[in-house]
């Protein structure tokens, strides 16, 4: 990604250039567990193109940074009805804390973070480069092993 932004009523509240735009969305039973695994992935996921190959350089090693918005609404279900249900995500007093501590995670493993506003209608924007877009799910990483 060259570069995002996220602003909330006119206020630029965060913004990068190149690096990761993680929309992050916290399902009921997500823990710190989940917030762990995925900052590691996230940091050492490499997505960045090397001198020699593409894919081949992480986020932090690439001087890239991270910008990490909320996004309850990944895990709409839409396939009963016409309305989407929003039955899986957490309550927010659940995700607020979880997503914080997910940021401060992706610090500790050296990569600089920057977030947009927890509950708040938020407008984001992104130039992405190739594009490349991905979902990582906790509850596949269970499965996988």
């Amino acid at each position: 990604m060259r570069w995002a932004s996220v602003e909330v009523a006119g206020e630029v509240v965060g913004a990068i250039g190149p690096g990761l735009l993680v929309l992050a969305g916290v399902a009921r039973g997500d823990t710190i567990q989940d917030a762990q695994r995925l900052a590691r992935k996230l940091a050492r996921l490499r997505l960045f193109d090397g001198p020699e190959r593409p894919f081949d350089v992480a986020v932090g090693d690439s001087g890239g940074e991270v910008l990490l918005v909320s996004q309850f609404t990944l895990l709409a279900r839409c396939w009963k009805g016409n309305r989407p249900s929003w039955s899986e995500a957490a309550d927010p007093g659940e995700a607020a804390p979880l997503l914080a501590d997910l940021a401060g995670r992706i610090s500790d493993e050296g990569v600089a973070v920057k977030t947009g506003r927890f509950g708040a209608s938020m407008q984001v924007s992104l130039v992405n480069d190739g594009p490349v877009t991905l979902h990582l799910d906790t509850r596949q990483a269970e499965q996988s092993g």
